[in-house]
């Protein structure tokens, strides 16, 4: 099943018409069915704004599951949204790997020195 069949199919199961959908989601009802049709892909924004309205995941959406209910529960996206990498008791609880191997503590702090410097550079 393809992202506009899912989409389409997570409106059906609610009874909703393209109008009722397109409304809430504050897209035009046209853009729903081009959507819909797969004549035009959903850009990040509108994916998420799909996966709220139907409490399911993007990934869903996308069909890179089967499972509707893969949604983070409130305390674990909390704790995920303000969670600092540079956290020296997270680095030390948790095993960062890359290609299956675990990250030293030095590697970690060039990783996110990097990302650091990569995002003045923006």
């Amino acid at each position: 099943m393809n992202t506009g069949e899912r989409i389409a199919q997570l409106r059906d199961e609610r009874g909703w018409t393209q109008e009722q959908t397109a409304t809430m989601l504050g897209i035009s009802r046209a853009a729903l069915s081009h959507y819909e049709k797969n004549r035009r892909e959903p850009d990040t924004e509108t994916l998420s704004k799909f996966a709220d309205l139907f409490h399911v995941s993007i990934d869903f959406i996308v069909g890179r599951t089967r499972s509707q209910n893969t949604l983070l529960d409130p305390e674990v996206r909390e704790f995920v949204d303000e969670l600092e990498l540079s956290d020296q008791d997270i680095l030390s609880k948790f095993a960062l790997t890359i290609d299956g191997k675990q990250l030293t503590a030095e590697e970690a702090r060039r990783f996110i020195a990097f990302v650091r410097a990569e995002r003045n550079m923006n």
